[in-house]
């Protein structure tokens, strides 16, 4: 990690060839199940209008940068810093049963992000589906880093873009590194714009069932969201306590995504030894899309690293998020 690297055309072209011989392992393979959604399969539906964002639904500038950011998420992490402002929320499992979040950024662009912390492998294979990104991210052990190299994305850990971090003085390290996104995409002018992945926005579908509250738990993490009528969103709380962040308050989203996925184990560990699970989401299998007070059954595919990953109904139809931010929580089968 100690050397700088600055992505490029060559860069780029080592990268795809690195990838083509390692694509039978991290990028092409999953054990999940690659079947089609239950039921009639739809055609594609028509893709974002121009003016609009692909994440969310609501109007943006086109042709804006993606920048997905690694952030802590143990207690002493809390409250996050721009959290707000992210597109899509991915939530995931790490070592011993803890829970990390990865944050997508593209309409919205915040002065700072944090706390920062380190990537995972599985994160590689997520970010697939925006083309090459910008990846900001505190660091990676070193049996990690050519599986990073190899990535297609922009990797933007501190020695790639030093100026774009800096050391808060309001809690200890290691939870304590902001990143100011600008700079950080200042040093990844070629990263790929918001594109199509799948997302589809409008009118609620048919059905559901009425929810005023749901639980996700982690082996060592829990996650509560409830609905808020006057705020037309899901408020997120996280270990019992209403989540929130430093600059723009009380956390919540329209639309909440509980995403069952494949949970295994990685042939990496952490520093005290503790396995670190990998998270498959490519394949596809079941999920509960909640908007608007209910929750409704779906169904996800992603057919490929490179693919997109739809959400239909039980009957093979596109199932519609309410226009702004998206949380995905990714949960063991």
């Amino acid at each position: 990690m100690g050397t700088k690297r600055k992505p490029g055309p060559a860069a780029a072209g080592v990268a795809v060839a690195v990838c083509a011989a390692v694509a039978a392992g991290l990028y092409g393979c999953s054990s999940s199940d690659r079947s089609e959604p239950r039921g009639v399969s739809p055609k594609p539906p028509a893709s974002t209008p121009a003016g609009v964002s692909p994440f969310t639904g609501l109007p943006a500038r086109s042709g804006t940068p993606v920048l997905a950011v690694k952030i802590d998420n143990v207690r002493p992490a809390r409250p996050h810093t721009g959290l707000g402002a992210a597109d899509i929320v991915y939530v995931e499992q790490v070592e011993a049963g803890q829970s990390r979040i990865l944050a997508v950024f593209s309409s919205r662009q915040p002065p700072t992000v944090g706390p920062v912390r380190s990537v995972r492998e599985s994160d590689m294979e997520l970010l697939r589906q925006f083309g090459r990104p910008a990846l900001a991210y505190s660091g990676a052990q070193s049996k990690l880093q050519p599986l990073i190299d190899a990535a297609p994305l922009f990797p933007l850990a501190p020695p790639d873009a030093p100026g774009a971090y800096v050391r808060g003085g309001d809690r200890p390290a290691p939870h304590n590194l902001y990143l100011r996104p600008d700079r950080a995409l200042a040093a990844a002018p070629q990263a790929d714009k918001a594109r199509d992945i799948g997302f589809r926005f409008g009118a609620a579908p048919e059905g559901g069932r009425q929810v005023n509250e749901h639980t996700v738990r982690y082996p060592a993490a829990r996650y509560t969201f409830t609905w808020s009528e006057s705020g037309k969103r899901w408020q997120v709380a996280m270990d019992g306590t209403p989540a929130r962040t430093t600059d723009g308050g009380p956390m919540g989203a329209p639309t909440v995504v509980v995403q069952d996925v494949e949970v295994r184990p990685s042939k990496f560990r952490d520093r005290s030894g503790s396995v670190s699970p990998y998270t498959e989401t490519v394949g596809s299998g079941d999920a509960l899309v909640l908007r608007d007070g209910r929750a409704h059954d779906a169904r996800w595919n992603r057919p490929a690293p490179e693919s997109g990953t739809t959400f239909t109904t039980p009957a093979g139809q596109p199932l519609n998020f309410a226009p702004g931010q998206v949380w995905i929580v990714l949960t063991a089968r």
